[in-house]
């Protein structure tokens, strides 16, 4: 087995290689990927090209010399913890690298269903080894819920994506325009609402919801927000954390299967996302609902 990029095509040469299996997650049919995994070698050549736009941060690890040229641009350097780069979908890398051992983790974007907010990254040029601490910490912290077994939904990837892809807008020294929203009616709302509520135990995304609101995805979430004073995907988990309330006091029902039901990916899930929003396991809300005599 030999090191080779989740997607995409061309060529790679190695020497010293040592692999470990890589962690993937994907949603939206694929439009959204992550990727984590290590890579160590004495030495690589690759030219790549992927359909996908692509984030790429440096967890851990680094090499000697890195090598990439790309965009009729050259970058020479090394590679290092928190070293961030980003590459336009369709666009060549030819590069280099010495005494590689790093663990990074790809965040893979189809261009063809970009999430709203970030169909602006099809004109930004290639980013290597750049820094950014909030992009940082937002990779970092899916990492982590992942290699944890917390799988979030889409709703709240697209929100991570279109962050994303602002922060890196403005590596670039680009000013983000600043667009205000009014907000939305209450029978839009209404009609929101209630999707939430009859998919709760699915997986909601933020396309689905401007769809029933009738809204443009680029700026449903900035009028919902400005409606409810919640972000689509807060006022999801919220809803969901609420149905579960209900179902703990009211139900015998196993906690497995409430998660379940209000849409967690996992118990362990559930559990972590009730003890942030309300302070107290589950199992110890139902048992102060509910004392035992």
């Amino acid at each position: 087995m030999s090191f080779r990029p989740l997607l995409g095509n061309g060529r790679i040469r190695t020497a010293g290689e040592r692999l470990a299996k890589p962690l993937t997650a994907s949603w939206a049919n694929s439009s959204i990927i992550f990727d984590r995994r290590r890579w160590a070698c004495r030495e690589a050549e690759m030219r790549w090209t992927a359909p996908h736009h692509l984030f790429v941060l440096t967890e851990r690890g680094g090499t000697s010399q890195t090598h990439i040229r790309s965009d009729g641009s050259l970058y020479q350097g090394r590679d290092g913890p928190g070293a961030l780069t980003f590459v336009p979908a369709g666009t060549e890398r030819l590069g280099a690298y010495r005494d590689v051992d790093l663990t990074y983790s790809a965040l893979w974007i189809d261009p063809r269903s970009i999430p709203p907010g970030s169909d602006h990254l099809k004109n930004l040029p290639v980013l290597i080894n750049k820094s950014d601490f909030v992009t940082d910490a937002l990779l970092k912290s899916l990492s982590c819920e992942i290699s944890r077994g917390h799988v979030p939904d889409t709703a709240y990837m697209e929100h991570l994506v279109a962050l994303i892809a602002l922060r890196i807008r403005s590596v670039f020294d680009e000013p983000v325009k600043i667009i205000r929203h009014g907000s939305l009616g209450s029978p839009v709302v209404k009609r929101v609402r209630d999707y939430i509520d009859a998919h709760l135990d699915g997986d909601i995304s933020l396309g689905e919801l401007a769809h029933v609101a009738g809204v443009a995805a680029d700026t449903f979430a900035r009028r919902f927000k400005a409606t409810t004073g919640l972000a689509p995907y807060a006022y999801v988990i919220e809803e969901r954390v609420r149905r579960a309330e209900t179902l703990l006091h009211e139900t015998d029902i196993a906690l497995s299967e409430i998660a379940l039901n209000c849409g967690f990916s996992s118990q362990s899930h559930f559990t972590a996302t009730f003890i942030r929003l309300r302070g107290i396991t589950p199992r110890a809300y139902r048992s102060d609902v509910i004392p035992e005599f």
